[in-house]
This record gives structure tokens, sequence and C-alpha cells, in this order.
């Protein structure tokens, strides 16, 4: 575990030297701890893939004592695994208006359409964090044969509700926003929504599971769940 500033009123806690899921769950393991720290020492926890970043007001508490609070407190921390059998359920229309992009990962895998498909439900992903934009979850878990690289030229405006792939992740953008991820899919459900005590549907360290649908079941779930729709 190392322990550095950040500008004046931050502290990243980064854990090193080990593997990414070691590193994650040790990264959640902190989070929790961190969160019994009076409010003074943290004013917001920041989760990242292998960091936490803890900002904190310079004017009630010294960055020297703040980090030395941190060491104590986080000299013992062990790896918190989620379970798996809570992943959330994600469904996702493929290919289409839905996913333009599923034919270019095809044919960068070598693999038909279907087996694109198989392959993104098969999984069960790991959150690693939120970030790019509120509620956009960077996915961890992505089979390596479909592990296609970024558009090199994003695009100007991606629809909500759209799943993509960037190298070994996947991700849905929970609003629409530019973006450079391959579009495989469309969601009905919203990942965001800035009205609820909990904005964000799904939070670091969860797992979840991608179920494919049929464009029917996609627009019958959009006007059930108020979700994204076609758009």
């Amino acid at each position: 575990m190392f322990i550095s500033p950040l500008g004046d009123s931050a502290v990243v806690i980064e854990f090193a030297k080990r593997g990414l899921d070691e590193a994650h769950s040790l990264v959640q393991a902190a989070y929790g701890r961190i969160g019994t720290l009076p409010s003074a020492f943290r004013k917001a926890v920041v989760p990242g893939y292998t960091t936490l970043t803890v900002y904190y007001d310079p004017l009630c508490i010294d960055y020297d004592v703040l980090r030395d609070r941190l060491r104590s407190l986080l000299c013992d921390v062990v790896p918190v695994f989620a379970d798996v059998t809570e992943a959330v359920d994600i469904p996702v229309c493929y290919g289409g208006d839905y996913g333009p992009d599923i034919e270019l990962v095809a044919a960068f895998a070598g693999i038909p359409e279907t087996e694109v498909i198989r392959l993104h439900t098969e999984a069960t992903y790991t959150v690693y964090m939120i970030g790019f934009a509120p509620g956009f979850p960077y996915l961890g878990g992505l089979d390596q044969r479909i592990a296609i690289p970024r558009r090199s030229t994003p695009r100007v405006s991606i629809p909500a509700g759209s799943v993509g792939i960037a190298g070994a992740q996947t991700g849905v953008y929970p609003n629409e926003s530019p973006g450079g991820w391959q579009v495989i899919g469309r969601t009905p459900i919203r990942l965001f929504d800035a009205r609820m005590d909990f904005p964000s549907l799904l939070k670091p360290g969860d797992k979840v599971h991608f179920r494919p649908i049929s464009e029917a079941e996609f627009e019958r779930l959009a006007r059930q769940t108020k979700g994204v729709g076609k758009g």
C-alpha cells in the first residue's frame, strides 16, 4: 500500500504489485473502512481500479495526520470478494440499430455475430469503477477474443443505454454522450437517474451479467421501467 498527496486537499492510496482482482478487492475493503472516519477526514472518497482517492479539508486536518491515520486504519485490510450470485442482470438487445459495431467486432474476432453475443453474455463482470460520465460502469471480465480496441474516431453522440467494448473492458453509456467504444447493443434499463437517492444503478465492486433480449422485449421493458427507449 502506497499513500501519496494529490494536490493540497487529496490523498491517493494505491494497492500495487498484485493482480487486478486482488488490488480491486482491497480497494473495496479499504473503501468500507474509510467510511468510518470522521467527516473532517474525508470530504469524498473515490474508488478506482487499484486506487482510492480521499479528499479532505486542509483547513481542518493536516496531510501528515491524515496519512498516518489511514496507514493505521488500513494496515491489516484484507481482500473482500463479492458473491457472484448477487450479479445485477442487465437485458441487452444486440446488433442492428442497437449495436452498429457488432459486425466489426465479429470480423475482428473471426467469429459469427451470434458468437460475439454468446461470449459477451456468458461472462460475469466486475464493476471496477464508475467514471467518464455519471453512472458509467467500467466492467472487467470480458472474453479476450472480443477485446477490440476503441474506435479511432469517437462518435459525437451515442444513445443512452448503449453497451460497448473498448479493449479488455465493456461498459454501458448511462446517458446520451460522445464516445469511442465499439457499440454492440443497448439496454432499456436506466443506469443513472439524478432524481433518485442513489442515482447510479451500479457501484464499484458490483457483479454484472448481460442477458440477450429481442427488440420487442426491449420496447416492452423500456415502457415498463421508464427506461431509455429506442430513441
